[in-house]
């Protein structure tokens, strides 16, 4: 059973919003329920942000919410977690984001043979016209697909 991916949270707008530079697979660093959580398929990713600190990489804003059984030992909602990556990679994450533009930001959340895994991409952010021209050309692909799929249902 290698590489079983169960994706738990994805954040859809990143594409939309950051033009996506480079992709690294992080592992995280969470508490017993904050893992049960997950289980059950409940996060959100959307909001959240990566940066570097002494060396070290944290995840921030990323919202795990209580583990519905959990009692006292529950989890705040929206501690910062650390990621788990090679000091080369979190170098070389540091000296990208000193470049204008660029940031760090998680891409999708998700279990790889039970560990949980972090998708983090370096992104530029989209001008408001390279944002209309990407949903422009969405559009017109979907058009010609819906077209084309017509056209093919005619011949028949």
């Amino acid at each position: 059973m290698a590489d079983a991916i169960k994706v738990i949270a994805t954040n859809r707008a990143a594409r939309h919003d950051f033009f996506i530079d480079d992709v690294l697979e992080a592992g995280i660093v969470l508490t017993g329920t904050e893992v049960k959580s997950l289980r059950q398929g409940r996060a959100v990713i959307g909001d959240g942000y990566i940066y570097i600190d002494g060396g070290e990489a944290w995840a921030e804003n990323i919202h795990i919410p209580e583990y519905s059984q959990g009692t006292w030992t529950n989890h705040a909602p929206k501690r910062k977690r650390k990621l788990l990556l090679h000091t080369h990679e979190i170098e070389d994450l540091q000296q990208r984001t000193r470049e204008k533009g660029h940031t760090i930001i998680p891409l999708r959340l998700y279990f790889l043979d039970g560990r949980a895994k972090l998708e983090i991409g370096v992104a530029r952010g989209k001008k408001q016209h390279d944002k209309r021209q990407a949903l422009r050309e969405k559009q017109d692909k979907r058009e010609a697909e819906r077209t084309f799929g017509t056209q093919r249902g005619i011949n028949r």
